[in-house]
């Protein structure tokens, strides 16, 4: 973080006006060839807070363009009708200073991915890349970011570690200073045959030492215990962290992904994410979001850049 104290950022109103203030970044959008991802990128636009350059299926994107009466002769629009080739290309305009930041419209996320661990052209700069959900849920008095959800399939001790300070990373942009991190376990307490849950405590303890920095770990937790006061108290679960998490680290990119979506679909919260680790963030909403979640995963990304 710099010297200069941000605020604390409590839900996504809040996100998208701070990032209004920073004002816009080049964003390179891979396949919007579709009508939330078109609109998202005229609402950024419009509010300030993106330049778009739409790198896609220009003929799609012109039928759906007029069909929606969103206005593309404003936008810098690259003709790549291939979703794969798409994701190459927004990567290389990055890598030619063209754009900040890329943001995933209709693509296969692999596709982003591959395009950004390419070993030649891609995006990597030594550290782990990671995807960081940010979500804001009903009865929550604060944001709850998740990670990985959708990139590190089963993560080693050294990933673990990686994945925890990269979002301690996102936690500080969003003005959390002292981010409190569960690592998530079926159990609160260290059991050999549980593996996860000797990790956790290795974990804990590296952060206790400085081997992760810039916030609070604790675990083994298991997640009622991570975001419940109530039961962390009548289980008798104490710490800094316990019942107040801000940030939850899951087993693998299978639980990721299922929390994130019981969260978006049971809870009825809202998810915004972004991968980071690289030269710049990537935007991932979801595919199937409306243009209001893929506006907040733009502006999550424009605000890690």
């Amino acid at each position: 973080m710099s010297g200069q104290r941000r605020a604390h950022i409590r839900n996504f109103v809040e996100l998208v006006g701070i990032v209004k203030r920073k004002g816009p970044r080049r964003v390179a959008i891979v396949a919007p060839h579709d009508r939330a991802t078109l609109l998202a990128a005229s609402e950024a636009q419009k509010e300030g807070l993106a330049y778009p350059v739409l790198v896609g299926d220009s003929a799609a994107m012109a039928g759906l363009a007029e069909e929606r009466g969103i206005e593309l002769a404003s936008m810098i629009v690259v003709d790549e009708p291939h979703p794969k080739l798409a994701a190459h290309r927004a990567v290389e305009l990055v890598k030619n200073g063209q754009a900040d930041l890329v943001m995933n419209g209709l693509a296969q996320p692999r596709y982003l991915f591959e395009a950004a661990l390419d070993k030649e052209g891609g995006l990597r700069t030594g550290r782990l890349l990671t995807d960081v959900g940010v979500f804001e849920i009903p009865g929550l008095d604060r944001l709850l970011l998740v990670s990985d959800i959708g990139l590190v399939v089963s993560p080693t001790l050294e990933q673990r570690m990686a994945i925890v300070q990269n979002a301690i990373g996102v936690a500080h942009q969003l003005g959390i200073e002292e981010p409190r991190v569960a690592i998530l376990s079926a159990t609160e307490t260290v059991d050999p045959r549980i593996p996860l849950s000797v990790d956790a405590a290795n974990l804990s303890k590296m952060a206790q030492r400085g081997q992760i920095k810039g916030g609070v770990v604790d675990g083994p937790l298991a997640l009622d215990i991570a975001v419940s006061p109530h039961s962390a108290r009548i289980k008798g679960v104490k710490g800094d962290v316990a019942g107040q998490a801000d940030i939850l680290v899951v087993p693998d990119v299978e639980a990721g992904n299922l929390l994130a979506k019981t969260i978006v679909c049971f809870a009825r919260g809202k998810m915004a994410s972004v991968v980071v680790g690289g030269q710049c963030p990537l935007a991932m909403p979801s595919r199937a979001d409306p243009p209001e979640a893929k506006l907040v995963s733009l502006a999550l990304g424009v605000l890690m850049a």
